[in-house]
């Protein structure tokens, strides 16, 4: 967690939020089932234990918009959905859906009240408190299933105290939360592959890495879990004009250009759309499917903003925000600018990043592509990289673009690009941490 994550409208609400946010946070994060987190759960009646059906996601690229994409087709069909997801990007109660509204404020404080009562003087962290007033909201409140996304790898993270779900994803593998995970790709597809269950289908998304999906097929093996691995048992058939498909043995079920852009959501959604079929006690039907892959939303994920600072935009200026911060991430972003932008409009990047984001991953290819860059920090964040750091490497690197710029805030930068090119058509993208979110719109 990073300190924006504690801000909050209701200043009630906030106290109590910068207070866990401040528990345990001169530790190193901790991978493990820690003592004090199954006590205080216990203490809340063991809710883990008691929740609908779940399908719990793992994978380090790809997990919210596939979460996103199953909740918009479970609720096209008429059922009651609850979601735990992370970050947020405005408001913590965003991490919390509960039968398809987010939790409400005085929901929210009562469980934290009750839930650090409970604790007592346990050592928790801030994610284990969270999933676990989490878990107690989830139990407490009628549904018909629960998304679970995870907070960290899989194999130890705090959401993975469950024992049986219906099934479980593992959305695309790369190199992030390295310092934690291990600095190879079979390293970390082994703690991803920790949420697989004996006997529960596992629905693995499209990798990059062959070396993820042999660590994931083996560990599949040795837990006994069918392995529904894309490319094999199933694959996602892009088509032009919207006409696309998944096809699962002889089945192909069809559905348009998902609400989400870029090619990779084409791809969540095939993965979400394989895991609600695993499901033996819901009936998704191909109208269903269609009517929600074009209703999902994922906010701070190659959104396009037609407005800026309460105005519309300037004819013929595009703004987008992109929360890429990973070589994956950069990837896909930098690929659909490539695919959405035929006439080659100029582009613009506005790009903050949190310090333990290494620059050279996230600079060269978008400095490739640019036409000008603006370097800027991350408000309410304290760990936010330096915009300067950020110029000079740039002003190191042999990219193509020159024209680079430091800004102090996102909003600024914004500014800066409007007058500098005003009248001209053009991108502008602001990427690099999904902490931009909320100083943009």
């Amino acid at each position: 967690m990073y300190q924006a994550d504690a801000l909050h409208p209701n200043p009630s609400l906030e106290r109590k939020l910068q207070g866990i946010y401040t528990l345990n946070r001169d530790k190193t994060v901790d991978l493990s089932f820690r003592p004090p987190y199954l006590d205080l759960l216990r203490k809340l009646g063991d809710p883990h234990l008691h929740l609908p059906p779940v399908i719990h996601v793992a994978g380090t690229n790809g997990k919210g918009s596939t979460v996103a994409f199953m909740r918009a087709v479970l609720e096209a069909a008429g059922y009651r959905v609850h979601a735990y997801t992370s970050p947020h990007l405005v408001r913590f109660n965003e991490r919390i859906v509960l039968a398809g509204r987010e939790i409400a404020d005085d929901a929210l404080e009562a469980l934290l009240d009750e839930t650090l009562a409970l604790n007592g003087d346990g050592a928790l962290t801030f994610f284990e408190v969270t999933t676990a007033l989490a878990f107690a909201a989830f139990a407490r409140t009628p549904a018909d299933i629960l998304l679970l996304e995870t907070g960290l790898g899989g194999r130890l993270d705090c959401t993975n105290v469950i024992r049986d779900p219906a099934a479980t994803v593992i959305t695309p593998i790369g190199y992030d939360h390295m310092e934690f995970l291990g600095d190879t790709v079979e390293s970390i597809a082994r703690e991803k592959a920790g949420i697989m269950k004996p006997g529960r289908p596992c629905v693995v998304g499209p990798q990059d890495h062959a070396a993820a999906t042999e660590t994931l097929r083996r560990a599949a093996a040795e837990k006994g879990a069918p392995f529904l691995c894309h490319g094999e048992e199933w694959r996602t058939e892009p088509g032009p004009d919207g006409r696309h498909k998944v096809l699962i043995g002889g089945a192909a079920i069809p559905f348009p250009d998902p609400s989400l852009v870029g090619l990779h959501q084409v791809y969540n959604a095939g993965t979400a759309i394989r895991a609600l079929k695993t499901l033996k006690d819901f009936t998704i039907s191909d109208d269903t499917v269609a009517r929600g892959v074009t209703r999902a939303i994922w906010p701070g994920r190659l959104q396009r903003l037609y407005t800026f600072d309460g105005k519309p935009l300037p004819d013929g200026i595009e703004l987008w925000i992109d929360g890429a911060h990973n070589e994956d991430g950069i990837s896909a972003l930098t690929a659909f600018v490539r695919q959405g932008n035929p006439q080659k409009k100029p582009v613009h990047f506005v790009v903050g990043t949190l310090a333990k984001r290494d620059p050279e991953i996230i600079l060269p290819e978008l400095q490739n592509l640019a036409t000008s860059m603006w370097f800027v920090c991350i408000p309410d964040q304290k760990d936010s990289h330096a915009p300067k750091a950020l110029l000079d490497y740039a002003l190191t690197t042999s990219g193509e673009c020159k024209d680079l710029h430091e800004a102090d805030i996102p909003k600024e930068a914004v500014s800066k690009v409007l007058q500098k090119y005003a009248g001209l058509p053009g991108m502008i993208i602001v990427t690099g941490s999904l902490y931009l979110y909320k100083n943009v719109i």
